[in-house]
């Protein structure tokens, strides 16, 4: 069974060999927070796609907004964890670093989408295939079986590790010389490339498993393969909180965003919040709608949101507590939301029903999909082909766009390939269209 004392630490990666001269225990979480939201990954993903189309007329989340308000959950949950917890079962821990699992857990909910590409998954799923389907699949005799699967299963949970873990060129061992627990707290699926699965979901790079196996060991997390195997690991306990603030996000407000866009109506809207409570609790959220006098449909669904969201907090940490035993053994299966009482499963479910039949299928996301993909499969196709021939003149045109920080002139194919992954990965929806247009001959800055 994992241990609490081992699974908080406030220990750096990178600067291990500085870790007895710490003696403020209890600030250390907090300033990795402050490290994320003072850091040019997270102000870039003001202008990357949550699910609709970047703002025109109406503001609807984009992922800077989206992790904001993911981080402000996780803070709730871990809050209340940490506080049921001590009361109720581990009064020992009273007084120590325990008692801040709600600043980790909100560090790593504004660091869970830092790795995501450009358009989504549209973005990463263009990488992918430029591998699988693109001119990209003629390089698999060219590179390491570990290496193709890192690239042919390209995932955004694994690139947030890398972007805070790996040593860019000029920038100092460790990444962002983030705490273990931290670290440990975003890997959602603690486990190889070659070990993914069906969904083609893992943790870490090859180039950073060593990082992921020294903190995962240091902290005790139950090792899962056998030398021969895979490296997987059991999650760390606070992934299920940072999910779960995931989970509850992306959903309700997804909802709400698709009222402001009249995709759906406000009945609508209205019938699917409510359903998450019984008659008794409905009669009430009603009753205080007509009281505080809310006539804008608006303020009404923000009323019946914030509502959602506190219900669905509170049952994913009775169900945290509920089954803190078999997460602590890594036993046990599935996430959070899934598991909660069943009134709130069937509404959940039915939020993610229509979800995928009105929103996610709807034209303007469907848009965003299919300009974004042609985008990705563009750039990464120019860019690939740059790194494979760099003696061309168009070729060095092309690496020499590339921020100094990627190492894309090593003497290395797989670290060439990587820094075209790790730049093209990083940029905005909109810088990529910009990039996209310029090498394409479609704009010019002088016009």
């Amino acid at each position: 069974m994992m241990d609490w004392k081992k699974l908080i630490s406030n220990k750096r990666l990178g600067q291990e060999h500085r870790h007895t001269e710490r003696h403020d225990d209890r600030t250390e979480f907090k300033r990795d927070y402050d490290r994320l939201i003072f850091s040019a990954p997270f102000r870039r993903l003001q202008n990357k796609t949550q699910v609709f189309p970047l703002p025109g007329s109406i503001f609807v989340h984009n992922r800077l907004t989206h992790s904001l308000e993911v981080a402000s959950v996780g803070m709730s949950l871990g809050n209340d964890v940490a506080q049921r917890l001590i009361k109720e079962k581990y009064p020992e821990l009273k007084d120590t670093m325990f008692e801040q699992i709600g600043q980790i857990v909100s560090t790593a909910c504004l660091a869970h989408d830092l790795g995501n590409p450009p358009f989504g998954h549209s973005g990463e799923k263009a990488i992918q295939t430029f591998f699988t389907e693109g001119v990209g699949s003629s390089l698999k005799s060219e590179v390491s079986p570990t290496f193709w699967d890192d690239i042919t299963h390209f995932e955004g949970n694994a690139n947030a590790f890398r972007l805070l873990t790996h040593q860019f060129v000029g920038r100092r061992p460790g990444g962002f010389v983030m705490t273990y627990s931290t670290l440990a707290s975003i890997v959602k699926y603690p486990y190889a490339s070659s070990a993914a699965q069906k969904k083609g979901k893992f943790g870490f790079f090859q180039s950073e498993q060593p990082y992921f196996e020294r903190i995962a060991d240091e902290m005790g997390l139950i090792r899962l393969s056998d030398a021969s195997e895979p490296l997987r690991y059991a999650r760390h306990p606070l992934v299920y909180l940072v999910e779960a603030a995931d989970d509850i996000c992306y959903m309700i407000m997804d909802i709400e965003d698709a009222h402001k866009l009249k995709i759906l109506s406000y009945a609508e809207t209205q019938d699917l919040f409510l359903n998450f409570f019984d008659k008794e609790m409905q009669q009430r959220i009603l009753q205080r709608i007509e009281d505080e006098q809310l006539k804008d449909p608006n303020e009404k669904v923000v009323y019946l949101r914030a509502c959602v969201i506190g219900k669905l907090e509170n049952e994913c940490v009775n169900t945290f507590l509920m089954h803190e035993e078999e997460i602590l053994n890594g036993c046990f299966e599935g996430s959070l939301i899934k598991r909660i009482n069943q009134q709130q499963q069937e509404a959940y479910r039915r939020c993610a029903d229509l979800s995928v039949e009105r929103v996610y299928r709807s034209r303007p996301v469907l848009d965003v999909e299919l300009s974004g993909y042609k985008i990705m499969a563009t750039l990464m196709t120019q860019m690939v082909e740059a790194v494979m021939h760099p003696d061309r003149f168009y070729s060095q045109q092309l690496i020499d766009r590339v921020s100094s920080q990627y190492d894309i002139n090593s003497p290395e194919l797989e670290s060439r390939l990587m820094a075209v992954i790790d730049y093209i990965s990083g940029m905005t929806d909109v810088y990529a269209l910009d990039v996209y247009q310029k090498i394409n001959g479609i704009s010019l800055p002088i016009v």
